[in-house]
């Protein structure tokens, strides 16, 4: 079935022949690692294998469904480091969702690497294409293809049972043969193609999308236009019933052209509405821009990196361009260079202090060139520690200038001298430099001789903070030979609008601050300031931008829960994105949102000077309007093992999460379901209390109960609570990488009222 399938897709692509027919091509890992592997495109057109020339040793694969794109060329630093042995017409790169490292592959001659290089982009692009009915008949296929052990393109009763495991089941063997039994319509003992499909759909039918579906439906078999209407205003709550809305939804999802005719859907189109986008719980008008883009740009939340060179640990890791196109790529809006002396004058970055590898500064301005507006179009924030000596400062500088053009912001947009930050829209296409800066904005206006600034240059001494936490009478010892460093005025020119200076207190940066000064702080600083002086600290937020980065402590690269920041208004929330994790799944959550474009506008309350909210009293607001949020959790659909143990299937358990302000943090969890993750069935109702909607994310995390250890984690979405829809939602799961794993996911209800 599956290989028939893919037939239809070669014909005529002598890519994929070459492909199917498999190819040596050199695994290259290193300038010193490059061995020959065999690789070859499996017969479902979805699977890439790959083994050892040498007898013996296992083989591996990877799905095309993992492949986010081919870069052709020495487009990656190992190919580049080979650079001088194979020519970039016979390298490529494969370039693997989430945390993956990429495959780095030398062909034998360009027209293999060719033959690659466009058969992969095409069969990426024939998947982004697929509609859901074309990729529900892929996972058919899948299913198919891991089922049929001896490849007769047949599947017995063992196969069945072995399925069956495999996909989560604990299903009886007599109930099991019953189904075997009735989709084996040719009574041959094996189930083929359409047989196989039939037993498919049996296992997947949905008893309760099926009630819902017959609760509105008069005749139990279609639903009407009328019918649909009223399912869309009652349970989905649209605003008004609209008559074009319903039309247009069995034109998208409807199977039957008969029941289009009628301007009827039957149950296969219902179920297809629910699982498609617009059934998602995330309101489809917030995967575009939809916020208002020209507040200044401290009015917003911006999605950023810390450390973003590093790719592991913050002591011995490995420092690479992979970093920003990665982070770059998952929206991020501000990322960091770590800038020292480097070898024959040419400025390296690196965690300074530690064993983590070391990269030029060059080639991440290369980098932030190529990759800075491919995902959004809004500004990117070049955050500079910079401890270089002068000489090098001057090529840095030359390096932002002569390789950025036009993108780096070197003057004031106007020319004038502004009272508040441009905006995001005003600033499209540019790249702004944090960092130093000699004198004000005001001194941008002016000629300067000078070409040297004393000043401490680093306004993150990462190593002095372990101290502080650690080492207080060492600390205390050091401050008084702390050493000052020039700065470049070549270097001190590209910073604009973000200067970075030193934080004293509210109260001194409400009397002198400027609205394009920035100060950083610690994690634990800025807890100490939300727990001291919230109120001030939103407002300070409301007026100019914060950073707030990770403890120097942290050298496995872990996070700190960013949602304490966000609910005092800090604006630049660092965080490693390379380390995945609750943190990283908020961050995800607050960001995907507005097109996913790395800003997000903060709510109203926090953009105002005359604001007093408080987080620890979000009652005292004048607008305050809490909700109760109600979740009923119904079922769920394909959950992935979690366990690859032969046998082994998951007792899932849901919980649901609310990350807001201290009153808003909650987490309640359904019971756990007994050896079913393929169609488990809860149909508990889980009810919260939210005080304020504005800040508040919505995390769904479904686990494997365990009752003598942790629960192993299965998988989970996170959204902001402004970006819930209403009524029966399905919730596609993600991995713990962020990637999504269809086509497994949660049904649930959800309504949102007023606390009464």
């Amino acid at each position: 079935m599956a290989s028939s399938r893919c037939n239809l897709r070669i014909q005529g692509d002598e890519n994929l022949k070459t492909m199917m027919e498999g190819t040596v091509m050199r695994k290259v890992k290193s300038r010193t690692w490059k061995k020959q592997r065999h690789f070859k495109l499996q017969e479902d057109c979805m699977t890439i294998w790959y083994k050892s020339k040498k007898t013996g040793h296992s083989h591996s694969t990877f799905s095309v469904s993992d492949v986010e794109a081919v870069r052709e060329g020495h487009q990656s630093e190992v190919l580049q480091s080979i650079a001088n042995e194979f020519p970039p017409d016979r390298c490529f790169t494969f370039v693997f969702r989430g945390r993956r490292g990429n495959l780095d592959l030398i062909a034998e001659s360009p027209e293999e690497a060719q033959s690659w290089i466009q058969g992969m982009r095409k069969l990426i692009e024939n998947l982004e294409s697929m509609g859901q009915r074309e990729k529900l008949d892929q996972w058919i296929c899948d299913w198919f293809q891991k089922a049929d052990k001896n490849k007769d393109g047949r599947m017995n009763f063992k196969e069945v049972k072995d399925l069956l495991k495999m996909m989560n089941i604990d299903m009886n063997e007599h109930h099991a043969l019953r189904l075997f039994q009735m989709a084996d319509k040719s009574e041959s003992g094996t189930l083929e193609d359409d047989e196989f499909v039939l037993f498919y759909k049996m296992l997947t039918q949905r008893e309760d999308v099926l009630l819902i579906f017959q609760q509105y439906s008069e005749n139990g078999q279609k639903l009407s236009l009328m019918e649909i209407e009223d399912f869309l205003h009652e349970e989905q709550l649209e605003p008004e019933k609209s008559r074009q809305h319903a039309l247009k939804l069995i034109e998208c999802y409807e199977p039957s052209d008969t029941a289009k005719k009628l301007h009827a859907m039957t149950f296969d189109g219902f179920l297809m509405y629910l699982c498609s986008p617009e059934g998602s719980i995330f309101n489809p008008q917030h995967d575009v821009i939809y916020q208002d883009m020209t507040h200044p740009l401290n009015h917003y939340f911006i999605s950023s990196s810390h450390n973003t060179y590093l790719i592991e640990d913050q002591l011995r890791g490995h420092s690479s361009v992979e970093g920003y196109i990665r982070a770059l790529k998952r929206g991020c809006r501000c990322v960091e260079i770590d800038c020292w002396d480097g070898p024959n004058g040419e400025p390296i970055v690196y965690h300074g202090h530690t064993l983590t590898s070391k990269i030029f500064f060059r080639d991440v301005v290369h980098c932030l060139n190529n990759y800075a507006f491919r995902v959004s179009e809004y500004p990117v924030i070049l955050s500079i520690e910079n401890h270089c000596s002068v000489q090098q400062q001057r090529v840095m500088a030359q390096h932002l200038n002569s390789i950025l053009g036009d993108k780096l912001l070197k003057t004031t947009l106007d020319g004038k001298l502004p009272s508040q930050l441009p905006s995001p829209e005003e600033l499209k296409g540019k790249i702004l430099l944090k960092g130093k800066k000699i004198g004000g904005l005001e001194d941008c206006m002016q000629e300067h001789t000078d070409d040297t600034f004393s000043g401490e240059v680093s306004d993150e001494d990462e190593a002095a903070e372990m101290d502080e936490e650690h080492l207080r009478n060492d600390i205390l010892r050091k401050k008084g030979k702390k050493s000052k460093q020039s700065l470049s005025k070549a270097l001190s020119d590209c910073v604009v609008y973000c200067k970075s200076v030193p934080f004293t207190s509210f109260s001194d940066a409400l009397q002198h601050s400027k609205f394009y000064e920035i100060s950083s702080f610690t994690e634990s600083k800025s807890r100490k300031h939300i727990k001291e002086a919230a109120v001030d600290f939103v407002l300070h937020n409301c007026r100019q931008l914060t950073r707030v980065y990770p403890s120097g402590l942290r050298t496995d690269s872990s996070n700190f829960n960013p949602q304490e920041m966000w609910n005092v208004g800090c604006q630049i929330v660092a965080l490693n994105f390379q380390t995945a994790g609750l943190e990283m799944d908020l961050n995800d959550g607050r960001f995907s949102q507005n097109g996913r474009c790395g800003y997000v506008l903060k709510p109203a309350f926090m953009r105002s000077m005359d604001s007093k909210f408080d987080p620890e009293n979000p009652a005292g607001r004048e607008d305050y309007r809490p909700l109760t949020l109600s979740v009923q959790v119904i079922s769920g659909q394909q959950l992935p093992k979690v366990n690859n143990k032969e046998g082994s299937i998951i007792d899932p358990l849901v919980r649901v999460e609310i990350h807001g302000v201290p009153m808003d943090q909650a987490r309640q969890e359904t019971k756990y379901i007994d050896n079913n993750g393929f169609n488990p069935s809860w149909n508990e109702t889980l009810q919260f209390t939210v005080h304020v909607p504005e800040l508040a994310l919505v995390r769904f995390v479904v686990e494997d109960y365990d009752k003598t250890s942790k629960n192993d984690f299965v998988g989970q979405y996170t959204l902001p609570f402004t970006s819930i829809q209403q009524g029966y939602r399905h919730i596609h799961l993600l991995s713990k990488d962020g990637t999504s794993i269809p086509p497994s996911s949660l049904f649930v209800h959800i309504r949102i009222s007023d606390l009464t």
